[in-house]
């Protein structure tokens, strides 16, 4: 199943290239705000999975609407640090952790505005994003913790590098607008093994990241197990599982980006610069060399 979001407020099924409006099986639920209810829907999501079955297959077919981010506004926005081989043979780094803003999320379609800070640049990151389904603490590393997603879904986790005053620094990953997510959330049944997709992204049609997710230091569970060992995961958290930075550039003002994650989707976004900054066009090389020669300290 690839449950969206619409502009409108629909939940809607893809099905045949267009939307199936679902949301009549969810109609009971209650929320005070429209933050809380994406969140609500997605903890039912797989025990009303035969209603659901149902709506798709005899409901009409509609051509497919402007979407929103399947979770507008997560409950805990958590990313993982680095988190790929990055195509080399070493050992593994160090596993870690970290919370973005919920309020960075964007729509499908959306624009990245780049802020007026000093930043030295910013960079796309095209990431595998898990989507939490189910109250969870403590999880194994194993194939029981993917009891836990609801699914999975593409995100950008764009980043403005050299804030830090004092050390490296990740708040500039939190900006608004800087997680575009989407368009649709994949059901787990739906993706057989996610140690094994490929993930791209282009800028203005030229290829830049290629890489997949056999090249993760720690897997889909582990990811899981590791952060659910600190914190209690929530029906509607979004975790974002790391990028390889082999095909990191800039992005800036007018770019059109594209991500897609093989047999999950494709997401893609514009970006604006009101300061119409400028960085060199390409592959950074030099944040690929650094990131190949990263050893466990």
């Amino acid at each position: 199943m690839r449950l969206v979001l619409t502009t409108d407020d629909r939940l809607g099924l893809l099905r045949d290239g267009g939307l199936v409006d679902v949301s009549a099986a969810f109609d009971d639920i209650r929320y005070r705000a429209a933050a809380d209810r994406m969140p609500r829907v997605l903890a039912v999501f797989g025990e009303r999975r035969a209603q659901l079955e149902e709506l798709a297959a005899n409901g009409t077919v509609e051509t497919l609407p402007a979407l929103l981010a399947p979770v507008p506004r997560p409950p805990k926005l958590i990313a993982a640090f680095g988190n790929y081989r990055e195509g080399a043979d070493r050992e593994r780094q160090k596993q870690d952790m970290f919370l973005e803003s919920p309020d960075s999320i964007l729509a499908p379609g959306g624009t990245v505005i780049l802020p007026n800070h000093k930043a030295e640049i910013f960079h796309h990151e095209a990431e595998l994003a898990l989507v939490i389904g189910k109250r969870s603490k403590d999880l194994p590393a194993d194939a029981s913790a993917l009891e836990a997603l609801v699914g999975y879904t593409c995100a950008m986790d764009v980043s403005a590098r050299g804030l830090g005053r004092i050390g490296p620094s990740r708040i500039g990953k939190s900006f608004d607008t800087f997680t575009p997510l989407g368009s649709a959330i994949v059901s787990v049944d739906e993706v057989p093994d996610p140690q094994d997709l490929r993930v791209t992204l282009t800028v203005n049609g030229e290829s830049r990241q290629d890489y997949t997710t056999r090249d993760m230091e720690y897997s889909v569970v582990e990811v899981l197990a590791f952060i659910s060992s600190y914190m209690t995961l929530v029906p509607g958290d979004i975790i974002l599982c790391g990028t390889q930075h082999q095909g990191l550039g800039a992005l800036q003002d007018g770019d059109a980006a594209e991500m897609t994650i093989e047999g999950i989707g494709t997401l893609a976004v514009s970006v604006s610069d009101p300061q119409r900054r400028e960085w060199p066009r390409g592959i950074d090389q030099e944040m690929a060399a650094r990131q190949r020669a990263v050893r466990t300290s």
